[in-house]
């Protein structure tokens, strides 16, 4: 297959699919090797970063989906019926962040984490499907396991939770540190 075919194809199958889709998926359907594949993807990525391309070809976790440039929204909300914008408020970003740094992991640790019930918020992150059920531990009760989506990556801007922020060890003990006090403070006032 010439290369000019091979990525016609890749591009056909990507804006077919408008979800991401695994090299090695790719890889099979074009019958090529994943290297090959993922270098004339490299090449088409390269070719939609040009400014003159309202399309781009993203990586999330070792996959590839065709999606629309963040700065083309402005003239698609135009034309197109406006989806109804997603709050994340302070809760559900906590949230969030407990189940991305955590996950996959249950309602009762995320629970644990936040000191108060979490329905509502891992409701709703579901709704905006940033998180999605993960499977069931395998414990008494099998309780289900909560993991964050490609959508989540996707509105992040990362390809994968590696690029997830580190939190500095000090920075850690400093928020350890305030807790006690917290605590200490509720315990005296109450007292």
């Amino acid at each position: 297959m010439k290369l000019s075919e091979l990525e016609a194809v890749i591009e056909a199958i990507l804006f077919t699919m408008g979800e991401a889709v695994e090299l090695e998926r790719l890889a099979a359907a074009t019958e090529q090797d994943e290297d090959t594949c993922r270098r004339v993807i490299r090449n088409l990525m390269d070719r939609y970063t040009a400014a003159d391309h309202g399309i781009q070809i993203i990586e999330l976790d070792g996959a590839f989906q065709m999606c629309t440039k963040a700065s083309m929204y402005e003239s698609i909300n135009k034309i197109a019926h406006v989806p109804k914008k997603h709050v994340l408020t302070d809760v559900l970003l906590e949230t969030l962040s407990i189940i991305a740094y955590k996950q996959p992991v249950t309602k009762t640790e995320i629970e644990h984490i936040r000191g108060v019930k979490s329905d509502h918020a891992v409701n709703k992150l579901i709704e905006y499907k940033l998180v999605c059920e993960a499977g069931r531990l395998d414990v008494p009760g099998r309780p289900i396991l909560f993991a964050t989506t490609e959508d989540f990556l996707r509105n992040f801007g990362i390809e994968s939770l590696e690029e997830l922020p580190v939190v500095n060890p000090e920075k850690i003990e400093d928020f350890k540190k305030e807790a006690e006090k917290e605590v200490q403070l509720e315990l005296d006032i109450g007292v």
